[in-house]
């Protein structure tokens, strides 16, 4: 049996690898995926990536499924309960930054049809596929992410600085950032 060379980051937890061989640089256009993954990447923010895939689906309970349209409306009671709640990452900026993020999301889908066709609109609807052999190489921002941070700035979104930016273009297939000697590679 032939063992999948993947990318180095991932190398050696279960729960890692499922995500890079199944989710991570997967080209998403669904506004409900989209939203869930900038949630995730702005409590990620300071963090490690694999402390949040491990609180993943406590995430989904604790924010109603990623319901936008639920999070908008939460109240500082709502608010107050998710600060308690061990199994997610009780940030009060990030769980506020949630509900504000929630609202300049819908905005946008009012502005744009929907979020997909904005936030794909940077790179015309495909994704960049770069040719990086070594993780060395990946870059944690890009002119590209500077931009898109700035414009989500300007449209009231928070904890959406230009490394989360990149880390979310990477997390939905905008940019394909798996090194060229892994499988997933040419398959995505």
């Amino acid at each position: 049996m032939t063992q999948k060379h993947r990318c180095a980051w991932c190398e050696g937890d279960e729960l890692y690898e499922k995500y890079h061989d199944e989710e991570w640089g997967v080209p998403v256009y669904n506004d409900d995926k989209l939203f869930e993954f900038l949630i995730l990447e702005t409590f990620q923010a300071g963090l490690s990536w694999i402390t949040v895939l491990r609180k993943r689906e406590n995430f989904r309970r604790a924010f109603d499924n990623f319901d936008y349209k639920k999070i908008v409306n939460y109240s500082q009671e709502k608010i107050d309960s998710l600060l308690q709640d061990a199994g997610i990452i009780r940030n009060k900026l990030k769980v506020n930054a949630t509900v504000t993020n929630a609202q300049a999301f819908i905005d946008i889908q009012k502005e744009f049809g929907s979020f997909t066709n904005y936030i794909w609109g940077f790179t015309d609807g495909k994704p960049i596929k770069n040719k990086f052999e070594s993780l060395n190489e990946i870059p944690a921002n890009t002119p590209l992410s500077d931009t898109i941070s700035k414009d989500l700035k300007k449209r009231g979104f928070k904890f959406v600085g230009t490394t989360v930016v990149y880390a979310h273009m990477q997390a939905t297939g905008m940019v394909n950032d798996h090194t060229t000697s892994c499988f997933r590679h040419n398959e995505v």
